[in-house]
């Protein structure tokens, strides 16, 4: 009678208990890498878009519609790629929507009437990267090294600049610093990210308005594409995703 009793019970020892706990948790984590997309998969259409772009290399003189869909398609893959990101939280949404106006601008910014439309829209996409970031902690002790680059770098540029661009540019680069300051705030991609996106509209702005830079589109361009990329990665972080 024991004996059976303790059969009966045999699957509430505690080591029964461990050992099914332990099959349970690797099912579970069977279950959960299958459901996570192949990172490399989503990621290929950005780098193969990115490649047409550089072998086309479509001459900036030359604006059209073809030349804005290759230069947009890089963004548009990332956006796709969050997509595929499993997570419903609203730092993903934010950075879509980040990239979804970054791909407007950079359709605006082929041809030069259409320029301000093009900052504007960057603009929402800094503020959208701003909100994003800004789930992070503070640290106050970052904005004085930034507001002194702000205003070494803008001091001279705006000597530059025509008298109905400053207060646009200016308002823009207030954007563009205080997006740097939560970005720098972030640990991982993120950080880079908004690093090398406020390094690549320098170069641009410097080169548009100031002088001519060597390589100026190459630097702003892979610089672009690099800082979209890191900052899009940062959503793998935010939803538990492995990259391996």
């Amino acid at each position: 009678m024991l004996a059976t009793c303790g059969l009966g019970q045999a699957p509430s020892h505690p080591v029964g208990l461990s050992l099914q706990d332990g099959r349970w948790k690797d099912r579970l984590s069977a279950l959960q890498a299958s459901q996570q997309p192949d990172v490399c998969r989503w990621l290929s259409p950005f780098i193969l878009t990115c490649s047409v772009y550089f072998l086309l290399w479509i001459p900036e003189d030359q604006p059209s519609w073809v030349s804005a869909l290759v230069k947009c398609l890089p963004v548009i893959c990332l956006v796709v790629f969050l997509w595929a990101v499993p997570s419903g939280r609203g730092y993903t949404w934010l950075l879509q929507g980040a990239l979804v106006c970054s791909a407007v601008g950079d359709a605006c910014l082929i041809w030069p009437e259409t320029f301000l439309y093009g900052m504007a829209a960057f603009a929402v996409a800094l503020l959208l990267y701003f909100g994003a970031f800004s789930l992070s902690s503070l640290q106050p002790g970052l904005l004085l090294p930034i507001f002194l680059a702000f205003v070494t770098y803008y001091s001279h540029l705006l000597l530059h600049l025509e008298p109905d661009m400053v207060l646009p540019v200016a308002a823009y680069g207030l954007i563009l610093t205080a997006m740097l300051w939560r970005g720098l705030a972030q640990s991982g991609s993120a950080r880079w990210g908004a690093l090398l996106f406020t390094l690549s509209d320098g170069v641009l702005a410097w080169n548009t308005f100031a002088q001519t830079l060597p390589h100026a589109r190459l630097v702003t361009m892979t610089t672009y594409y690099a800082a979209q990329l890191l900052i899009a990665l940062s959503a793998l972080r935010s939803s538990g995703l492995k990259t391996d």
